[in-house]
């Protein structure tokens, strides 16, 4: 057995035996843990910062593309997120243990359900150091174990990250196991541990669409996942000028490099000639590269020929495909055929029409007169995501901490017995 095999098959067993002792772990001590994890990552900002220095200047000498440089860099604001985050998470109710749905059967039996972890998680994760700390989390405070496996590009953030929480852990007396990273960069062990099926129950992993695929095609235990995000915003034709023009504008531009930027934009032809003129000047004025349709490049001899495989793109970067439609059905229709099932948007006073996008859009998240750039489990109230999952079976959209629990069914009797 080489050596990455029996690293996974060691921090497949030690999470096995932790998870187990956290089932029982009580709210009290999950969230003390979350809470140390918090002020450990405070006061260890500077070693931090400095960590993370260092993978931004191995990414720059590698030529990383700024949109995965954007991911990786840390700054005060961005710990201050992931402090606000942990908090919040310890703030959220506790899902374990709840019992829901019980009703007396005609033989006297109560039946219910009760939530509970799935297991030991598997989280494979590239470019952003945040991930460690919201993958540690959620899955602690769900009551699973987690085996954490961030990209090379990152790979002293996510130490510097880790030992903040395993030293959060030990505070809460915990076992200290409940969280691992493994800190080798071997692209063997993300093969040794999608194959670790008697340890880990699920694998999220979190990244480009080439790492998803490779992921989902290797995995021996089920995958939660998405794989790209095209999402879409569409301008209906009785959208407010003003509220489409900015949320628009923000759904690409306020971070490129993010999955819930908006990459295309739908816009109905009678809603053009009060929204175009004023969107496309903030979009050139930003240094955002416009590609459009026939119709569209009418409008700017700046806007660049959208070719089919734009429609299918997620540019994770300042590039914005424009499509003008004649119809609702026809947005609908695009977003049917090129979207990826992550996040719509519609810009409409209409109420029947925002009605018919919510019933009709087959995605994760639609969005009503706001940004795409609001799917997000903070924004969602969830603390923070594991990832978005655009699977439907057996979670959709953010995962948090309620996507991270399963329910098994309960009976209570009080010696009954079946005739």
């Amino acid at each position: 057995m080489d050596s990455i095999t029996t690293l996974i098959n060691t921090l497949g067993q030690n999470a096995r035996t932790a998870s187990k002792t956290l089932r029982s772990a009580t709210t009290y001590q999950k969230n003390n843990a979350l809470i140390n994890i918090a002020e450990q990552v405070n006061k260890n900002r500077k070693d931090i910062l400095n960590a993370n220095q260092k993978d931004l200047t191995q990414g720059k000498d590698n030529k990383l593309d700024a949109a995965l440089l954007d991911r990786l860099m840390l700054d005060d604001v961005r710990l201050d997120g992931i402090i606000e985050s942990l908090k919040q998470i310890a703030a959220l109710p506790d899902p374990v243990g709840e019992i829901t749905d019980l009703k007396y059967r005609p033989s006297g039996i109560q039946v219910g359900k009760m939530r509970v972890p799935l297991g030991v998680m598997g989280i494979i994760y590239e470019s952003r150091p945040n991930v460690t700390i919201d993958a540690a989390a959620l899955c602690l405070k769900s009551g699973n174990g987690a085996i954490l496996r961030g990209g090379s590009e990152a790979i002293d953030s996510n130490i510097a990250l880790y030992a903040c929480v395993r030293r959060g852990l030990i505070d809460a007396s915990l076992n200290k196991n409940c969280v691992q990273l493994i800190d080798t960069t071997d692209r063997a062990a993300v093969t040794e541990l999608v194959k670790a099926k008697d340890f880990v129950d699920a694998i999220i992993p979190r990244g480009g669409k080439g790492l998803v695929e490779a992921i989902s095609d290797s995995a021996k235990m089920p995958v939660i996942k998405h794989l790209h995000g095209i999402c879409h915003t569409y301008i209906d034709k009785d959208a407010d000028t003003k509220k489409a023009i900015n949320i628009a504008f923000n759904g690409k531009a306020r971070r490129y490099g993010v999955c819930n930027a908006t990459e295309t934009l739908l816009i109905h032809a009678s809603a053009v000639g009060r929204v175009m003129p004023e969107l496309i000047a903030e979009f050139i004025a930003k240094g955002v590269e416009l590609r459009g349709c026939k119709e569209t490049q009418k409008l700017s001899k700046q806007i660049k020929k959208a070719t089919e495989e734009d429609w299918d793109t997620e540019y994770l970067d300042a590039i914005l495909s424009i499509r003008i439609v004649n119809s609702m059905t026809d947005a609908i229709d695009h977003i049917e055929q090129h979207g990826s099932g992550h996040t719509e948007a519609i810009v409409s006073e209409n109420y029947g029409a925002t009605r018919r996008f919510m019933t009709e859009v087959d995605s994760s998240s639609i969005m009503v007169n706001a940004s795409t750039g609001f799917a997000d489990g903070f924004e969602y109230g969830l603390g923070a995501e594991i990832g978005i999952s655009t699977d439907k079976f057996h979670v959709r959209g953010p995962v948090g901490l309620e996507g991270l629990t399963s329910q098994k069914y309960i009976v209570l009797g009080d010696g009954h017995i079946r005739s």
